[in-house]
């Protein structure tokens, strides 16, 4: 049965769809039944911009163990981030506090 209860989040940011980077001001959350994933139920996040007019989305469907360890790795990444930023701006320059796994530019080409 499929419940159709969405989580709404305004949110402030850029996500890369299929014509490439676009505002999102807009995630809608819900767990329930896959469009794509080969799950019987997930967790799908669709970013939008709403200002925008909502036509352009990125869409994400993860699994629920997926979903609870990402949630995980986005609170020690902000974490991490959070403690980095606080040093001096002469040591911050650093990247070996980092958690990252990877040199720069192998992170830099995620994006």
């Amino acid at each position: 049965m499929c419940s159709y209860i969405v989580e709404k989040a305004a949110i402030a940011g850029s996500a890369k769809g299929p014509r490439g980077w676009m505002r999102i001001d807009t995630a809608n959350v819900y767990y329930d039944h896959p469009y794509d994933a080969p799950f019987d139920h997930a967790l799908c996040v669709d970013f939008v911009s709403e200002a925008d007019g909502g036509m352009e989305r990125v869409a994400v469907e993860l699994s629920r163990e997926s979903a609870l360890a990402l949630i995980e790795k986005i609170q020690a990444a902000l974490a991490s981030g959070d403690a980095a930023h606080a040093v001096p701006s002469d040591e911050a320059e650093s990247c070996e506090r980092s958690s990252l796994v990877g040199s720069q530019t192998e992170v830099a080409r995620l994006f």
